[in-house]
Protein backbone atom coordinates (compact mmCIF):
# COMPACT_ATOMS: atom_id res chain seq x y z
CA UNK A 1 0.00 0.00 0.00
CA UNK A 2 1.33 3.31 -1.10
CA UNK A 3 2.29 5.69 1.54
CA UNK A 4 -0.01 8.73 2.13
CA UNK A 5 -0.36 11.58 -0.09
CA UNK A 6 2.48 13.93 0.11
CA UNK A 7 1.45 17.71 1.89
CA UNK A 8 3.01 20.39 -0.09
CA UNK A 9 4.63 20.49 -3.94
CA UNK A 10 7.31 23.06 -4.32
CA UNK A 11 8.42 23.29 -7.43
CA UNK A 12 11.09 25.75 -8.87
CA UNK A 13 12.44 27.31 -11.95
CA UNK A 14 16.37 28.95 -12.39
CA UNK A 15 15.68 31.47 -14.55
CA UNK A 16 18.15 33.79 -16.21
CA UNK A 17 16.35 36.09 -19.42
CA UNK A 18 13.59 33.28 -20.19
CA UNK A 19 10.88 36.04 -20.52
CA UNK A 20 9.89 33.23 -23.81
CA UNK A 21 9.24 30.65 -21.94
CA UNK A 22 8.19 31.93 -18.36
CA UNK A 23 4.33 31.72 -18.75
CA UNK A 24 4.15 28.73 -20.43
CA UNK A 25 6.69 26.97 -17.54
CA UNK A 26 4.21 28.22 -14.86
CA UNK A 27 1.28 27.07 -17.23
CA UNK A 28 2.46 23.52 -17.28
CA UNK A 29 3.81 23.36 -13.59
CA UNK A 30 0.31 24.54 -12.79
CA UNK A 31 -1.12 22.18 -14.35
CA UNK A 32 0.91 19.28 -13.28
CA UNK A 33 -0.29 20.04 -10.04
CA UNK A 34 -3.82 20.66 -10.12
CA UNK A 35 -3.87 17.02 -11.37
CA UNK A 36 -1.74 15.82 -8.11
CA UNK A 37 -3.96 17.43 -6.18
CA UNK A 38 -7.20 16.09 -7.99
CA UNK A 39 -5.64 12.63 -7.90
CA UNK A 40 -4.81 13.62 -4.01
CA UNK A 41 -1.19 12.77 -4.59
CA UNK A 42 -0.48 16.11 -2.54
CA UNK A 43 -2.35 18.50 -0.64
CA UNK A 44 -0.84 21.98 -1.84
CA UNK A 45 1.52 23.34 -3.59
CA UNK A 46 4.02 26.23 -4.90
CA UNK A 47 5.74 27.60 -8.15
CA UNK A 48 8.44 29.17 -7.30
CA UNK A 49 10.85 31.73 -9.95
CA UNK A 50 14.62 32.24 -9.30
CA UNK A 51 15.41 35.50 -11.29
CA UNK A 52 19.04 35.22 -11.70
CA UNK A 53 19.36 39.57 -12.15
CA UNK A 54 17.97 38.95 -15.80
CA UNK A 55 18.21 41.81 -18.28
CA UNK A 56 15.05 41.22 -20.04
CA UNK A 57 11.49 41.42 -18.76
CA UNK A 58 11.67 38.41 -16.97
CA UNK A 59 11.46 40.21 -13.73
CA UNK A 60 8.45 42.01 -14.36
CA UNK A 61 7.15 39.21 -15.81
CA UNK A 62 8.02 36.96 -12.81
CA UNK A 63 6.31 39.88 -10.71
CA UNK A 64 3.42 40.37 -12.33
CA UNK A 65 2.66 36.07 -12.23
CA UNK A 66 3.22 36.30 -8.62
CA UNK A 67 0.59 39.31 -8.23
CA UNK A 68 -1.79 37.23 -10.15
CA UNK A 69 -1.51 33.78 -8.72
CA UNK A 70 -1.49 33.31 -4.54
CA UNK A 71 0.81 29.85 -5.99
CA UNK A 72 3.79 31.46 -7.36
CA UNK A 73 6.29 33.22 -5.82
CA UNK A 74 9.62 35.25 -6.86
CA UNK A 75 13.29 35.09 -5.28
CA UNK A 76 15.05 38.02 -7.02
CA UNK A 77 18.91 37.65 -7.07
CA UNK A 78 20.63 41.38 -7.06
CA UNK A 79 23.53 39.66 -8.98
CA UNK A 80 23.69 36.84 -11.03
CA UNK A 81 24.93 33.49 -9.36
CA UNK A 82 24.63 31.11 -12.39
CA UNK A 83 23.08 27.84 -12.31
CA UNK A 84 24.22 26.68 -8.35
CA UNK A 85 23.37 29.58 -6.37
CA UNK A 86 19.72 29.77 -8.69
CA UNK A 87 19.26 25.92 -7.19
CA UNK A 88 20.56 26.63 -3.56
CA UNK A 89 18.03 30.21 -3.70
CA UNK A 90 15.28 27.82 -4.65
CA UNK A 91 15.73 24.98 -2.34
CA UNK A 92 15.44 27.37 0.41
CA UNK A 93 12.70 29.38 -0.63
CA UNK A 94 11.11 25.68 -0.72
CA UNK A 95 8.60 24.96 1.79
CA UNK A 96 7.09 22.24 0.29
CA UNK A 97 7.96 18.52 2.13
CA UNK A 98 8.89 17.09 -1.32
CA UNK A 99 10.53 19.64 -4.24
CA UNK A 100 11.20 19.51 -7.81
CA UNK A 101 13.24 21.67 -9.43
CA UNK A 102 13.45 22.15 -13.48
CA UNK A 103 14.76 24.66 -16.10
CA UNK A 104 12.09 26.88 -17.37
CA UNK A 105 12.49 25.46 -21.37
CA UNK A 106 10.30 22.29 -20.00
CA UNK A 107 13.12 19.54 -21.54
CA UNK A 108 10.64 16.60 -20.40
CA UNK A 109 6.48 16.05 -20.07
CA UNK A 110 5.63 17.81 -17.35
CA UNK A 111 3.35 14.81 -16.61
CA UNK A 112 6.29 12.76 -16.13
CA UNK A 113 6.20 14.14 -12.68
CA UNK A 114 3.81 11.79 -11.67
CA UNK A 115 5.72 9.35 -12.29
CA UNK A 116 8.86 10.55 -10.47
CA UNK A 117 5.86 11.03 -7.21
CA UNK A 118 5.26 7.37 -7.78
CA UNK A 119 7.85 6.25 -7.64
CA UNK A 120 9.22 7.91 -4.54
CA UNK A 121 6.24 6.66 -2.82
CA UNK A 122 6.71 3.19 -4.37
CA UNK A 123 10.23 2.96 -3.22
CA UNK A 124 11.05 5.63 -0.49
CA UNK A 125 13.41 7.38 -2.23
CA UNK A 126 14.82 10.62 -1.22
CA UNK A 127 15.65 11.76 -4.78
CA UNK A 128 13.85 10.86 -7.88
CA UNK A 129 16.15 11.95 -11.16
CA UNK A 130 15.89 11.59 -14.24
CA UNK A 131 17.88 10.63 -17.63
CA UNK A 132 17.36 11.32 -21.25
CA UNK A 133 16.60 8.59 -23.76
CA UNK A 134 18.19 10.51 -26.55
CA UNK A 135 19.57 13.74 -26.37
CA UNK A 136 21.08 13.98 -29.80
CA UNK A 137 18.54 16.45 -30.93
CA UNK A 138 21.34 19.20 -29.09
CA UNK A 139 23.81 17.94 -31.24
CA UNK A 140 26.91 15.44 -31.09
CA UNK A 141 29.24 17.72 -28.92
CA UNK A 142 26.75 17.99 -26.21
CA UNK A 143 26.07 14.04 -26.10
CA UNK A 144 29.97 13.43 -25.89
CA UNK A 145 30.34 16.58 -22.71
CA UNK A 146 28.05 14.78 -21.08
CA UNK A 147 29.67 11.29 -21.41
CA UNK A 148 32.93 12.44 -20.73
CA UNK A 149 31.31 14.39 -17.42
CA UNK A 150 29.89 11.23 -16.36
CA UNK A 151 32.92 9.65 -16.63
CA UNK A 152 34.49 12.08 -14.74
CA UNK A 153 32.27 12.22 -12.07
CA UNK A 154 32.51 8.36 -11.71
CA UNK A 155 36.39 8.44 -11.37
CA UNK A 156 36.88 11.31 -8.94
CA UNK A 157 34.24 10.69 -6.44
CA UNK A 158 33.28 6.60 -7.48
CA UNK A 159 29.65 7.23 -7.97
CA UNK A 160 28.05 5.81 -11.41
CA UNK A 161 25.09 7.69 -12.23
CA UNK A 162 23.50 8.70 -15.65
CA UNK A 163 23.20 12.03 -16.77
CA UNK A 164 23.87 13.42 -13.69
CA UNK A 165 23.23 16.60 -14.47
CA UNK A 166 19.53 16.61 -16.41
CA UNK A 167 17.16 18.72 -14.51
CA UNK A 168 14.76 16.87 -13.51
CA UNK A 169 15.45 16.24 -9.97
CA UNK A 170 12.48 15.58 -7.17
CA UNK A 171 13.76 15.55 -3.91
CA UNK A 172 12.49 15.37 -0.50
CA UNK A 173 12.85 18.55 1.85
CA UNK A 174 14.71 16.65 4.34
CA UNK A 175 17.48 15.66 2.19
CA UNK A 176 18.61 19.15 2.79
CA UNK A 177 18.88 18.67 6.51
CA UNK A 178 21.95 16.40 5.95
CA UNK A 179 23.27 18.36 2.57
CA UNK A 180 24.60 21.65 2.22
CA UNK A 181 25.14 22.60 -1.16
CA UNK A 182 27.93 24.71 -2.04
CA UNK A 183 28.06 24.74 -5.74
CA UNK A 184 27.58 28.33 -7.38
CA UNK A 185 27.94 26.91 -11.22
CA UNK A 186 26.92 23.80 -12.95
CA UNK A 187 28.55 21.26 -10.62
CA UNK A 188 25.68 21.44 -8.08
CA UNK A 189 23.50 18.62 -9.63
CA UNK A 190 26.49 15.92 -9.42
CA UNK A 191 27.40 17.64 -5.38
CA UNK A 192 23.68 16.67 -4.79
CA UNK A 193 23.89 13.28 -6.08
CA UNK A 194 27.15 12.65 -5.16
CA UNK A 195 26.62 13.82 -1.25
CA UNK A 196 23.25 11.86 -1.15
CA UNK A 197 24.77 8.44 -2.65
CA UNK A 198 27.70 9.26 -0.20
CA UNK A 199 25.18 9.45 2.95
CA UNK A 200 23.23 6.01 1.72
CA UNK A 201 19.98 8.36 0.87
CA UNK A 202 17.53 6.49 -1.63
CA UNK A 203 18.28 8.22 -5.24
CA UNK A 204 16.38 6.12 -7.92
CA UNK A 205 16.32 7.04 -11.65
CA UNK A 206 13.95 6.32 -14.57
CA UNK A 207 14.30 7.64 -18.06
CA UNK A 208 12.27 10.61 -20.12
CA UNK A 209 12.02 11.59 -23.17
CA UNK A 210 13.83 15.07 -23.59
CA UNK A 211 12.64 17.54 -25.51
CA UNK A 212 15.61 20.54 -26.56
CA UNK A 213 15.60 24.32 -26.25
CA UNK A 214 13.84 25.70 -29.00
CA UNK A 215 13.95 29.47 -28.20
CA UNK A 216 17.20 31.32 -26.45
CA UNK A 217 20.60 30.70 -25.90
CA UNK A 218 21.70 27.35 -23.37
CA UNK A 219 25.09 28.28 -21.73
CA UNK A 220 25.63 25.25 -19.76
CA UNK A 221 28.55 23.89 -22.48
CA UNK A 222 30.21 27.20 -22.62
CA UNK A 223 33.82 27.22 -21.80
CA UNK A 224 33.23 29.15 -18.86
CA UNK A 225 30.59 27.23 -17.51
CA UNK A 226 33.38 23.99 -17.83
CA UNK A 227 36.13 26.15 -16.73
CA UNK A 228 33.67 26.71 -13.24
CA UNK A 229 32.10 23.27 -13.29
CA UNK A 230 36.04 21.51 -13.36
CA UNK A 231 37.20 23.87 -10.88
CA UNK A 232 34.48 23.33 -8.33
CA UNK A 233 34.59 19.73 -9.24
CA UNK A 234 38.25 19.42 -7.91
CA UNK A 235 37.98 21.91 -4.93
CA UNK A 236 34.99 20.01 -3.54
CA UNK A 237 36.56 16.53 -4.56
CA UNK A 238 38.42 16.04 -0.83
CA UNK A 239 34.86 16.89 1.17
CA UNK A 240 32.53 14.72 -1.17
CA UNK A 241 34.67 11.92 -0.39
CA UNK A 242 35.15 12.06 2.86
CA UNK A 243 31.07 12.16 3.54
CA UNK A 244 30.51 9.02 5.49
CA UNK A 245 26.55 8.50 6.83
CA UNK A 246 28.19 8.66 10.41
CA UNK A 247 29.76 11.90 9.69
CA UNK A 248 26.25 13.20 10.11
CA UNK A 249 26.78 13.40 13.71
CA UNK A 250 29.91 15.16 13.03
CA UNK A 251 28.92 18.67 11.66
CA UNK A 252 28.39 17.60 8.09
CA UNK A 253 26.48 21.21 8.03
CA UNK A 254 29.40 23.40 8.94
Amino acid sequence: MLQAKFEKLSVFFPMWNEEQYLQRALNAAQELCVELQNTEVIGNYELIIVNDASTDSTAQLANAAAARDSHVKVVHHPVNRKLGGSIKSGFAASTGDVVLYTDADLPFDMREVHNAMRLMRQYEADIVSAYRFDRTGEGYVRVIYSMFYNLMVRVLFGVRFRDINFAFKLCRKSVFDKIVLESEGSFIDAELIVSAKKLNMGVVQFGVDYFPRTRGVSTLSSPGVIVKILREAFKLRKKLNAIRPSSLNDGLKK
